[in-house]
């Protein structure tokens, strides 16, 4: 059981790898889910990443809990354990796009949550179990969800613990597309290839603003949001693309 990265060009792929358990976590494989995102993070050569779960069974299940539930039911472990895991407090400001397929679940569920894009296959199944077990999804989700979707769409996926398919997902604003599930790992990586031909620090300047502004008095965002952009247009990036439009337009 590990947690995987690769490198292809410039786009990182991370890998939940332990599909013989549906890719469930084990305290350690949080710690390096973790370690891989800040390894990519600080990673200069990469510029947008891809997650997902080795097999066709699952993308993640969550926390393996047989292991993580008794730790933290006798007050042993602190979730905040898992904030890295979940790109709580990261600072990560490249894209990650999730390919999802099979069960996601928990855990897996709130990891994805915290990406930008998600494709999912027809095969998907979403599900937030932790009601029915006597405990709340605290990985970012109680957080995200209701800030990325409609209210009311946030609280029936919250408060049912019921499993819904992948077009219910797409239609309340959680996934982006569902494919076949033989097509998921290319459309993400299409993506993320995609992307990572652009300038990097407007990319990821984007992704800070969105992340940053949207909890600010709106006078306080547009200011802040302005200071942003300045350093957009200041950037390498900018005067170098800014002069390759300039030669193009005098041809």
């Amino acid at each position: 059981m590990s947690i995987e990265i690769e490198r292809a060009g410039h786009v990182a792929t991370i890998r939940i790898s332990r599909p013989e358990k549906l890719n469930a976590l084990s305290l350690a494989m949080y710690e390096d889910l973790g370690k891989a995102f800040a390894e990519t993070r600080d990673d200069d050569a990469v510029r947008a990443v891809v997650l997902m779960g080795a097999g066709e069974r699952a993308f993640c299940v969550g926390a393996d809990l047989m292991e993580s539930i008794p730790a933290l039911a006798s007050d042993r472990f602190d979730i905040s354990a898992w904030d890295p895991a979940h790109l709580k407090g990261m600072n990560f400001y490249k894209p990650i796009i999730s390919a999802v397929r099979g069960l996601c679940i928990g855990g897996g569920f709130e990891i994805m949550l915290a990406t930008d894009i998600r494709i999912a296959a027809t095969d998907a199944v979403f599900q937030l179990p932790e009601p029915s077990h006597g405990f709340v999804p605290a990985g970012g989700t109680l957080v995200r969800l209701v800030r990325q979707i409609g209210y009311a769409h946030a609280m029936e996926i919250l408060l049912s613990a019921r499993r819904f398919g992948p077009e219910e997902m797409r239609a309340k604003g959680v996934v982006n597309q569902v494919v076949a599930p033989d097509k998921v790992e290319g459309v993400a990586h299409d993506i993320a290839s995609h992307i990572a031909t652009l300038s990097p620090t407007a990319i990821q300047t984007i992704k800070e603003a969105v992340l940053k502004l949207q909890d600010l008095p709106l006078e306080e965002a547009f200011a802040r949001e302005a200071e942003l952009g300045q350093r957009t247009f200041t950037s390498t990036d900018a005067k170098r693309g800014l002069k390759a439009f300039a030669d193009r337009a005098a041809r």
